[in-house]
């Protein structure tokens, strides 16, 4: 199994905002050989930010692999950073975290 995260720091009063971006999506990801499943969470918030985490589970790294090169990831990712205001909602750059299951 190969789990990927994406976490995100969203500066505080744009996390409906960022809901609705993420709410919108067309990911294609059910269409992908290997993918078992998404959860988009929520976590704490400070005073500066709120943390957001995408995580997606995979058969193998080989299939996410086979998903970041593939049309669908193009497709999805097409409008990323290019929205209205999408620069200013974050509180710092997200960080793409990988792990691959040992037990």
């Amino acid at each position: 199994m190969y789990i990927v995260m994406n976490r995100f720091k969203v500066k505080r009063g744009s996390e409906d905002t960022f809901i609705e971006i993420w709410r919108n999506r067309d990911s294609h990801l059910k269409e992908m050989k290997g993918f078992n499943r998404f959860y988009f969470l929520k976590g704490k918030t400070d005073e500066n930010y709120t943390l957001f985490s995408s995580f997606a589970e995979w058969e193998s790294k080989a299939d996410f692999e086979a998903w970041v090169n593939s049309e669908q990831f193009k497709h999805t990712h097409r409008n990323t950073g290019n929205r209205p205001n999408n620069n200013d909602i974050y509180y710092e750059p997200a960080q793409l975290e990988c792990f691959e299951s040992v037990l």
